[in-house]
């Protein structure tokens, strides 16, 4: 089967060309060409339709060989350039060599233009790929720079965010604990306030997770567990005239992932879905496992080799047009009508997985539907899943000696006010100087250190808190904060001295009170041991 090629001549001899393209047929090709002499006519025909190739006389009565090039070079199509000539000389040639053309060809030598074509083809084809994939990474990293510098700024916002919120709850929750006798109507106003304070929660939570600083707390995770446990609750969200399928893999796909997380994932993409078929259609749910090596992650610029858990979620809707795909996920993005979006559901979900070392690959087309397919890295089986349970009851409390170092008094007056209402004794503190002043009386009573992990003069709560356990290796630590993961958890799981406690900003009273005295209770489990 003969290759077709659209070749552009530029050459003045008629006859000459005959015999060029008679040779190329000759070369098993099946050519279309157009013939041009002048250089208003070279340019209108790189205007045209593309071409594969240019062949061009070296000696030309209305444009020279030298002018030719540098017209298809101004181009920037980047064709292969042959010249094919009677008359040019070795040094002509060499210097054309140099300006650009990829060959030259005598035409007292025509049976070497085939090999001459077949090779410049060749070439032509793996630059075009090569330009391609590198345009493709040049975006890709554009997009992870972008990301990243929004994702630190969330991160920024979020901390202050957090601290205002943790204000707002923590008064809120006393006024209920202080005033037990309030009407029903004003107990409402508290709940309302609570509840507005905890949406106001999830946004920062979703803020911090497009840029994938979200603090994450990982487990063996069976997707299909999760995607059953979750499907209780779609049937409300999609409501009645869309059709749920669900397709599981049938080997249990475990993950090690933040159950939450993952469900928030899925949430998002189950709405955006539903929102894409509002005259009905059919959302797919699929789990499934495969295995990529290098020749399947070629043409994926975040994808790499090993095992895999895919989680799909396709809808029969409206698609998504191609000007719109490459910014999908970026934060703030939305098409939706005003006040129908916040254009940050996609952005967490691309923050979440990238957080979980997987990556997202879309494929839509528009009024076609929509794939999204999020790739997970596979883990083995564990022996045993275990499941925290919470308790009913409240929280007990105690009548330990708890250190309490926070730098926002506003902050620190309602953590107070909790801890004390539950027996607690406290020593506050607004910095680490005067932490440190105030353990030097009280040391040998204090059995917990409460602390926000950023402080000011430089000194952080990882800093005290080592400082503390130095001198009294009992001490339990729990650490608190309004920042992102990178700043807030990155040194727990290197400190060897104390447990890895961690509360997030803004936290709940029953939050905060369960994981004082478990932290608490330990201390009094190892004693126990020892004895």
């Amino acid at each position: 089967m003969k290759t077709p090629l659209r070749a552009l001549l530029i050459e003045d001899s008629p006859a000459d060309a005959a015999l060029l393209l008679r040779e190329l047929e000759r070369g098993n090709y099946t050519v279309t060409a157009e013939r041009v002499e002048t250089a208003a006519a070279l340019q209108a025909a790189l205007a045209g339709p593309p071409w594969d190739i240019v062949f061009c006389d070296y000696s030309l009565p209305d444009c020279s060989g030298e002018a030719a090039l540098e017209i298809v070079k101004a181009s920037g199509l980047e064709l292969p350039f042959i010249f094919v000539s009677g008359t040019i000389g070795e040094e002509a040639a060499v210097a054309a060599m140099r300006a650009g053309a990829q060959d030259y060809v005598m035409k007292s030598n025509l049976a070497r233009l085939g090999p001459a074509v077949e090779r410049e083809l060749w070439v032509a084809q793996n630059h075009r790929k090569n330009l391609t994939e590198r345009k493709q990474l040049e975006a890709h990293l554009r997009q992870s720079q972008k990301m990243e510098v929004i994702g630190q700024l969330a991160a920024g916002v979020a901390h202050d965010f957090n601290n205002l919120l943790t204000i707002i709850r923590g008064n809120a929750e006393l006024v209920l604990l202080d005033a037990p006798q309030l009407g029903e109507r004003p107990r409402d106003n508290v709940f309302r306030i609570i509840a507005a304070s905890e949406r106001a929660a999830n946004l920062t939570r979703q803020l911090l997770a497009f840029g994938h600083k979200q603090i994450m707390q990982a487990h063996p995770l069976n997707l299909n567990e999760a995607v059953v446990n979750l499907t209780k609750m779609l049937d409300r969200i999609i409501g009645e005239d869309l059709h749920l399928e669900c397709h599981y893999c049938s080997t249990p796909p475990f993950v090690n992932a933040d159950v939450g997380m993952i469900e928030q994932v899925l949430l998002n993409l189950v709405v955006n879905a539903r929102d894409a078929m509002p005259r009905g259609g059919t959302l797919g749910v699929t789990t499934a496992t495969t295995t990529l090596d290098a020749s399947r992650v070629l043409a994926r610029p975040e994808a790499r080799e090993g095992e895999f858990i895919i989680l799909s979620v396709t809808d029969t809707g409206t698609g998504i047009a191609p000007e719109h795909l490459p910014h999908i996920f970026e934060p703030f993005y939305t098409t939706k009508a005003v006040g129908k979006g916040t254009g940050l559901g996609l952005a967490t979900v691309y923050g979440i997985v990238k957080q979980h070392q997987g990556w997202i690959e879309v494929s839509a087309r528009p009024a076609a539907g929509t794939t999204f397919s999020i790739y997970l890295p596979a883990i083995p089986p564990p022996v045993a899943v275990s499941r925290t349970i919470r308790p009913d009851a409240l929280p007990r409390g105690g009548t330990e000696m708890i250190l309490l170092v926070e730098d926002e008094a506003a902050v620190r007056l309602p953590v107070r006010r909790v801890l004390e209402n539950s027996g607690y004794r406290v020593v506050e503190a607004a910095c680490a100087r005067e932490a440190l002043e105030a353990w030097t009386q009280i040391a040998h009573e204090v059995d917990l250190l409460l602390t926000d992990v950023v402080m000011p003069d430089g000194v952080t709560g990882y800093d005290l808190a080592e400082l503390l356990q130095v001198q009294k290796r009992s001490l339990r630590v729990l650490y608190v904060s309004g920042y992102s993961a990178d700043v807030a958890g990155k040194n727990l799981a290197s400190a060897p001295l104390c447990p890895r406690y961690f509360l997030q900003k803004p936290f709940a009273t029953r939050a905060l009170l369960e994981t004082v005295r478990h932290c608490l209770d330990e201390t009094q489990r190892e004693a126990t041991a020892l004895e």
